[in-house]
C-alpha cells in the first residue's frame, strides 16, 4: 500500500512541475541569427598610375591587376580586396558612336539586379573642371552587385566600375563590409583622372 502511495505522490509532484513550467512567460522568441565581428582596416590610399589613360587613389588593403578575362582589352582592370572578398571590375572604352549607347548598357546592366535589390540609389558625377561626368548606383538589398558607376569625359573616354562579393548575398552579414568599400569606391571616383584630357579653367 505504502509504494503505490508514493508513486501517486511522485506522479502529482511531477505534474505540478510541468504546469508550473507552462504558466511562465509565453512570448518565447528564436534567438536571432548572430555574426562574428568585423575588423575594418584604417583607410589608407595610393594613386594608380599606369599605362591606362586615367589615375585614381585606392586603398593600400587592395590591390590592382589587369583583367585577365576581358578578352585582352588593355585598360580593363580588377581592384581586388582580398581581405573582404570582393572585387570592383573596371572596363575602359573608347567612344567611337552615340554615348546614349555606353550610358543605356550600363543602365542594363544595373536593372538586372532589381529583383533582389530593396533599393536603387543613383548620384550623379559631375566635375566640369576635370570633364569627369557620370552616375553612381548605390543598389541595396541582397543584390550580387551592391554598387555599380560609370565615369566619362562625354566625347572619348569611357569607363565602368561593379562591385562583386565572392559570397551569397546577405545584407545582415556583409553590410557592414559593403558600406566599408562603397566609400572606398566613392574616394576612387573623386580622385579619378583623366589623363591628357582637356580641362576646362
Amino acid at each position: 500500500m505504502k509504494p503505490l502511495y508514493i508513486r501517486i505522490i511522485s506522479l502529482v509532484f511531477l505534474a505540478s512541475i510541468f504546469l508550473a513550467g507552462c504558466t511562465g512567460n509565453t512570448d518565447y522568441r528564436p534567438k536571432r541569427t548572430g555574426y562574428f565581428r568585423i575588423t575594418l582596416p584604417e583607410r589608407k590610399y595610393t594613386l594608380y598610375n599606369s599605362t591606362c589613360p586615367f589615375t585614381f587613389e585606392y586603398p593600400a588593403y587592395a590591390f590592382v591587376i589587369p583583367d585577365t578575362a576581358s578578352g585582352r582589352h588593355p585598360y580593363w582592370l580588377n581592384v581586388v580586396f582580398p581581405r573582404f572578398k570582393c572585387n570592383i571590375y573596371m572596363s575602359y572604352l573608347t567612344i567611337d558612336t552615340s554615348l546614349s549607347v555606353y550610358v543605356e548598357e550600363c543602365r542594363r546592366f544595373v536593372v538586372e539586379h532589381e529583383i533582389k535589390a530593396s533599393a536603387i540609389n543613383e548620384q550623379q558625377v559631375m566635375n566640369t573642371k576635370d570633364r569627369i561626368f557620370g552616375t553612381i548606383y548605390d543598389i541595396e538589398g541582397n543584390a550580387a552587385s551592391n554598387m555599380q558607376f560609370y565615369l566619362t569625359d562625354s566625347t572619348h573616354h569611357f569607363v565602368r566600375g561593379a562591385l562583386y562579393f565572392y559570397a551569397v548575398p546577405n545584407k545582415d552579414s556583409l553590410q557592414p563590409v559593403v558600406n566599408f568599400v562603397k566609400e572606398d569606391i566613392k574616394h576612387l571616383i573623386e580622385t579619378f583622372r583623366w589623363k591628357n584630357s582637356t580641362t576646362t579653367p
